[in-house]
């Protein structure tokens, strides 16, 4: 016998891990977008003025669904990547961005910091562009995953960016205050 372990067995590694990393990924995510009100029923967001390239509100849980999918499909391809060089690197780069996306729907539903959020997405896109390229190097098909992600941090950023100026001081107006949030 000269292989430590089979492809079944590798395959079921894999899956073991995604098993765990995409609803941990989408449970948090959904829970980032509750806890801070990320509907189209909010009444704040729904006060702005939008760009004409906004999406219809349905779209953004159909988007992030698939895009939390890719993620955790993305990170257990890595975790599975037992001992490749730089591992330790990508999956701290991973959690960062990570972190910043979870706190983006706080920021910009719940504390009305839109310009803040707009910073926390150029943010988030550096350390998931250098994820994916670390992840690329170690699998593949996990930097790829991350492709799509990274494409809609560009719109979404275009999207805040665009909301941002379209409402200057919505960070100080607060819903049913009589306040026009565009000044």
């Amino acid at each position: 016998m000269t292989q430590i372990a089979s492809r079944a067995q590798l395959r079921m590694s894999y899956l073991r891990w995604a098993l765990v990393t995409v609803p941990l990924i989408l449970l948090l995510g959904t829970l980032s977008g509750i806890v801070s009100g990320s509907a189209n029923d909010n009444p704040w967001f729904a006060a702005l003025a939008k760009p004409g390239f906004m999406p219809p509100g349905w779209a953004f849980p159909v988007a992030w669904t698939f895009l939390y999918i890719c993620l955790g499909l993305a990170l257990a391809l890595i975790l599975h990547a037992r001992g490749a060089r730089g591992r330790p690197l990508a999956l701290a780069l991973f959690v960062a961005q990570l972190v910043l996306n979870l706190a983006w729907s706080p920021l910009f539903f719940a504390a009305h910091k839109v310009s803040l959020a707009f910073w926390t997405i150029v943010a988030m896109w550096l350390l998931a562009a250098a994820c994916a390229f670390l992840f690329a190097r170690i699998r593949r098909a996990a930097g790829l995953l991350m492709v799509p992600y990274l494409a809609w941090l560009l719109f979404a950023g275009a999207l805040n960016h665009a909301i941002d100026r379209l409402n200057p001081g919505a960070e100080l107006a607060a819903p049913g205050s009589g306040t026009d949030i565009q000044l």
